[in-house]
C-alpha cells in the first residue's frame, strides 16, 4: 500500500505526464484524491434504508451461456471452457474471444420489464455491469472502441438500464471490473503446448492490420485485449493468477498509459449516466497500489455528485479489504458472505443466485438458490447494518430464464407482505441468536463464506429496529407452537421498556405473550400460514 501523500496530487498542474495527456479531469470540489480527504465522506441514509438492490451482471461472456470468466479460461489448454469453446466456434487461435463479443445480440432484451420486474420485488436500486474484466464497454465509451454501442448488439446497455431505472423510481448504480484486463488476456497470447494446433498463437496475438475485409476491420484487438506487455510472474499458474488479483503480488504492472485510460473511460461513465453508485471489483480501489486512478475517481464521483444534488451527498461507491480508514471513505463490500458483528458502518454484500454470468447448466440443473435463501440472506445482512445486492443473471438474448423467474416471484412474495421489517430499518442491540449465530464461518479474503455456517432454523432470529418498533424475524416456524426469544428476556437488559403488544406481520390481532426473565414467549396462532420467515413486530413503551 502506497501511502497518502505519494498518491495525492494537484492535478490541474498534471495534465500532462511522460507524454500522455488526461482527457477528463477531477471535478474540482472539497474532495481530494487521498485518504484524509476521502474519510470526511458520510454514507446517505437512501442507501442505509434502501437495504436491496438487484444486478443485471451481463455482458458478452454470457453469449455462450457458460459461466463466469469464459473470456480468460476458453484460453486455458485442456480447461472446461475450452473444450466447450472447441467444439461450439472453434480452436482459439481461429475464433477467439472478440468473435464472441460479434455474435452478441441481445435481441430481446427489455429493460424496462425487467427493472419493474425486480422493483415488484422489493429492489431499491438496481445495478448493471459497465464493463468487466473482458474490457468491453457496455456503453457509449468516448474511449473504448470495442464497446455494445458499435460491435456486439450496436446498443447503449448502460444507457437504456438508466433509463429503466429512472423510469421505475429506483436509484442507479454501476460496475466496473475492467482494470485487470490486463492481467485477465495473458492467456490469450498464448498457444496449445500439445495437438494439431501446438505452437499456433491464439487471437491475442492479432493486430488491427490483420483484420483488412474481416467484420472487425478498423478495429484494434489489441485495444481490446490490452496485451503487449510483459506478462506477470508465473502467470500459467491459476493460483498464482487469483494471488496477484492484488497487483503488488507479482503482477505485471500496468503502464500509466493503460492506468490514464482507464480512468478516462470510468469518468466519462460517470459524467454520461449519473450512477447513484459505483461497484468496484478490486482490492480496495482500480489499480491502487500501482496508480492513484482510483482515488482520482472516487473524489471526482464525490464532488460531482455534489455538484448535481445540489450541495447533498448521495453518491455511493464501494471497495473491498478496506482497512478501518478505507472503510470511511467508501462502502466495504463483502463478496458472496457476511460480516458476523453488526458492523458500526453501513456495507454491502453481493451474491449471485447463480453463477456471475449466465451458465445455461444452472437452469437445467435447477441449481439456482432459493427465494429461502436468498431472504434468509437479506434478513441477516440487514440485522447487521448491511444492504444486499443481488445478481440475476441474464441471458445472451438479454432474457432470464424460468427458474430464475419463478425465484424473483418467491422473493415478492414474501417482501410484499413483510418489507416494513426490512426498508428504513437500523440494527438492534444484538444482530439474533440462535444456533446458527453460534456457529459462524470467518471471512476469507474478500468475503466468501457464504452458505458455510450451520443452517437457519425456526431457533434463529434476526432482530431490525425503526424507532419504537423492534422486529424479531424467526427464520423458519419457531418449534412447539412457541416463539421463545431469549435476547428479549429481562435479565438481558436489551430491553430496557415495556413489551406493549406483539403481532405477527400480515396478521392484524395481537398475538399472546410472556415477558420473563429469560425470555419473551410468544404464542402463534392456530392459523399461521406458512412463509420462509415469519416477522414478529413488538411494539415497546
Amino acid at each position: 500500500m502506497l501511502p497518502a501523500l505519494a498518491l495525492s496530487r494537484t492535478f490541474a498542474a498534471d495534465k500532462i505526464l511522460s507524454g500522455f495527456e488526461y482527457g477528463e479531469q477531477v471535478m474540482p470540489g472539497p474532495f481530494q484524491a487521498n485518504w484524509n480527504s476521502l474519510q470526511n465522506y458520510k454514507v446517505p441514509d437512501w442507501f442505509r434504508d434502501a437495504k436491496f438492490g438487484i444486478w443485471a451482471h451481463w455482458g458478452p461472456q454470457c453469449q455462450p451461456e457458460h459461466g463466469d470468466w469464459y473470456a480468460h479460461s476458453m484460453y486455458t489448454e485442456g480447461s472446461d471452457d475450452y473444450k466447450f469453446h472447441v467444439e461450439k466456434y472453434g480452436h482459439p487461435s481461429k475464433f477467439g474471444f472478440k468473435d464472441v463479443i460479434n455474435q452478441w445480440k441481445a435481441e430481446k432484451w427489455d429493460p424496462e420489464q425487467l427493472v419493474k420486474l425486480y422493483k415488484n420485488a422489493g429492489a431499491k436500486y438496481f445495478f448493471a455491469m459497465a464493463n468487466h474484466h473482458d474490457n468491453f464497454d457496455n456503453y457509449d465509451s468516448k474511449y473504448q472502441s470495442w464497446n455494445a454501442t458499435k460491435l456486439g448488439p450496436k446498443k447503449d446497455i448502460i444507457g437504456g438500464w438508466a433509463k429503466a431505472a429512472q423510469n421505475n423510481g429506483l436509484r442507479f448504480g454501476v460496475s466496473v471490473h475492467a482494470a485487470h484486463a490486463w492481467s485477465f488476456y495473458e492467456k490469450s497470447q498464448k498457444a496449445d503446448k500439445a495437438g494439431p494446433l501446438a505452437g499456433v498463437p491464439y487471437d491475442g496475438n492479432i493486430t488491427k492490420q490483420s483484420g483488412e475485409n474481416t467484420w472487425w476491420d478498423g478495429y484494434d484487438p489489441q485495444e481490446l485485449y490490452a496485451q503487449r506487455h510483459v506478462p506477470s510472474l508465473n502467470g500459467d499458474d491459476q493460483t498464482t493468477f487469483f494471488q496477484q488479483w492484488d497487483w503488488s503480488h507479482g503482477a505485471s504492472k500496468p503502464d500509466r498509459k493503460y492506468c490514464e485510460k482507464f480512468f478516462n473511460r470510468t469518468i466519462d461513465l460517470i459524467n454520461k449516466y449519473n450512477p447513484d453508485i459505483v461497484y468496484f471489483d478490486d482490492t480496495v480501489l482500480p489499480l491502487y497500489s500501482v496508480s492513484d486512478t482510483g482515488l482520482r475517481i472516487a473524489a471526482h464521483l464525490y464532488n460531482s455528485n455534489l455538484k448535481r444534488k445540489g450541495g447533498k451527498l448521495e453518491a455511493v461507491l464501494t471497495g473491498k479489504i478496506l482497512d478501518e480508514q478505507q472503510r470511511k471513505c467508501m462502502v466495504w463490500d463483502i463478496e458472496r458472505g457476511q460480516s458476523n458483528a453488526i458492523e458500526p458502518l453501513p456495507w454491502q454484500t453481493d451474491t449471485c443466485i447463480g453463477d456471475w454470468h449466465y451458465d445455461r447448466r444452472i437452469f437445467e440443473k435447477k441449481g439456482y438458490k432459493s427465494a429461502k435463501t436468498v431472504i434468509h440472506t437479506l434478513i441477516d445482512v440487514v440485522s447487521k447494518n448491511g444492504n444486499l445486492l443481488l445478481n440475476i443473471p441474464v441471458r445472451a438474448d438479454g432474457t432470464i430464464d424460468s427458474e430464475e423467474l419463478a425465484v424473483v416471484e418467491g422473493i415478492t412474495a414474501w417482501m410484499t407482505l413483510n418489507g416494513e421489517c426490512i426498508f428504513g430499518t437500523r440494527p438492534w442491540k444484538v444482530f439474533g441468536e440462535g444456533p446458527a449465530s453460534e456457529s459462524v464461518n470467518p471471512l476469507t479474503a474478500q468475503g466468501f463464506n457464504e452458505g458455510k455456517g450451520k443452517p437457519f432454523s425456526g431457533n434463529d432470529y434476526r432482530f431490525t429496529a425503526k424507532g419504537n418498533m423492534l422486529y424479531a424475524i424467526a427464520l423458519g416456524l419457531p418449534a412447539g407452537g412457541k416463539a421463545v426469544i431469549k435476547s428479549l428476556g429481562s435479565n438481558l437488559n436489551y430491553c430496557n421498556g415495556k413489551i406493549e403488544s406483539v403481532q405477527l406481520i400480515g396478521m392484524e390481532q395481537a398475538l399472546s405473550f410472556q415477558h420473563t426473565s429469560n425470555a419473551l414467549v410468544i404464542s402463534l396462532p392456530d392459523n399461521l400460514q406458512s412463509q420462509i420467515a415469519y416477522s414478529f413486530k413488538i411494539f415497546i413503551s
